[in-house]
């Protein structure tokens, strides 16, 4: 997204445009409003796509004869495995079927890191003096959770159409040898929408280090979450490691919460044998065995590659317009005005809205005023500082698509009022 580009309004002009827009947003508080942006979670038309789950599964015996009633099979079944392969571009052998949560897999890789030692490592991470993680912005604010929670120290990094800025991330993986991981969304990011480019993924692949035990967390949580019909595919970043004597660089992560059902899916973790061996090693120190009676149910009723493609696409039909709604809004209340830009996806679960700079706290806090609940301004950026004030998360899918209309006007009328009352408050500091 550019910056937006304002029109040239005298100071009468503005004061109309201000009045105006504050009698709007007067009206929309009066309407009552009791509406929820904040969190991108599935609807219920569309947990209802996997109702069939819960008559499943049929018998209690895998593929291979494993009765996953019983303990044991650690490593997932092997049928859900290849389900999920391609689409995550890890080989089965090298996949990991777990329980319901990637956080919970990416939260565990870092306590084994800090209590253990990855392969490569020359120490345990809580042995280190400091810790650093890469933190392309905006993005995910439960990767910086996850870094709050164990003290590593957050470096922002900017993203552009292409990914993370790979000069900015060359540079300091290279100089910092406390720098040991890089947090990455990299189809359809949180919350830009932006997919990485095959160069990007190269270059993060190439990249030398002065960490030996450097890591990507490759969240891949939108892998098959596309908008339309021609899905974005992104390079391998597993096998470029691999390529590029990096074999053990790379964790991938993904899961079934925004497939299924979201509390009762399936998570993934990929990496390199080794990588996948280090994980299984001190899994198994915690559980026996994930729900295999789960992943039986889900290879039941997914079956194969192309059956999760068709439920996929009954998701795209539920979804799709309500994004189609927010961008059509959007262009026509604040297109040309210059108090905002905004992103157009072509997959995952957000819209990525940029106000002028100074603004995204009051936006967000006047669209509270009117019953319009967003995700706190910041929370795209480590330490919720975005230090443009300017980035806010639009999450569009839980609701019905009236409650998305009536959200994203009442959204636009919020950045109309806060931006002409900052341009006010400009042309007053110039006079």
């Amino acid at each position: 997204m550019t910056s937006p580009a304002l029109p040239a309004l005298s100071l009468d002009e503005l004061t109309a445009q201000r009045d105006q827009a504050l009698r709007d947003y007067e009206a929309l508080v009066e309407r009552g409003l009791s509406l929820d942006l904040t969190r991108g979670k599935p609807s219920a038309r569309q947990l209802d796509l996997s109702g069939g789950l819960l008559a499943l599964p049929t018998g209690h015996t895998a593929a291979d004869g494993t009765d996953c009633r019983n303990y044991g099979g650690l490593q997932g079944l092997p049928e859900l495995r290849e389900i999920f392969s391609g689409p995550l571009q890890v080989p089965a052998a090298q996949l990991v079927a777990a329980d319901n949560s990637s956080l919970s897999l990416m939260h565990d890789s870092i306590v084994h890191a800090l209590l253990g030692t990855v392969p490569g490592a020359e120490r345990r991470w809580a042995d280190e003096p400091r810790i650093a993680f890469l933190c392309p912005v905006p993005g995910y604010d439960r990767h910086f959770a996850l870094c709050e929670r164990f003290g590593i120290e957050m470096i922002p990094v900017p993203m552009d159409d292409q990914g993370p800025d790979m000069d900015v991330v060359e540079r300091l993986v290279l100089a910092d040898p406390q720098i040991k991981g890089i947090w990455c969304v990299p189809k359809y990011s949180n919350p830009s929408g932006v997919s990485y480019g095959d160069e990007t993924v190269r270059r993060l692949a190439a990249m030398p280090t002065a960490a030996p035990d450097f890591r990507i967390f490759w969240d891949n949580a939108y892998a098959v979450h596309h908008l339309t019909d021609t899905p974005v595919e992104i390079a391998d970043i597993l096998a470029l490691c691999a390529e590029n004597g990096h074999p053990d660089r790379v964790f991938v992560y993904a899961s079934t919460s925004k497939v299924t059902f979201a509390g009762s899916g399936v998570s993934f973790f990929g990496s390199s044998p080794a990588n996948v061996a280090w994980l299984l090693g001190n899994t198994a120190k915690r559980t026996i065995g994930p729900d295999k009676i789960n992943h039986l149910r889900h290879v039941q009723f997914l079956r194969d590659e192309k059956g999760l493609a068709e439920h996929m696409r009954r998701h795209r039909e539920l979804i799709r317009p309500k994004f189609d709604a927010v961008d059509a809004i959007l262009t026509k209340e604040l297109g040309g005005s210059g108090l905002a830009t905004w992103s157009t996806p072509r997959g995952g679960y957000f819209i990525s809205l940029d106000v002028l700079e100074g603004c995204a706290r009051r936006v967000v806090s006047r669209a509270a005023e009117a019953g319009i609940a967003l995700t706190p301004a910041g929370a795209t950026h480590p330490y919720g500082d975005d230090p443009r004030d300017s980035t806010i998360r639009i999450a569009p899918t839980y609701p019905e698509l009236d409650e998305v209309e009536l959200a994203i006007s009442g959204l636009a009328t919020c950045v109309r009022l806060v931006g002409i009352e900052k341009l006010l408050e400009q042309a007053g500091q110039a006079g």
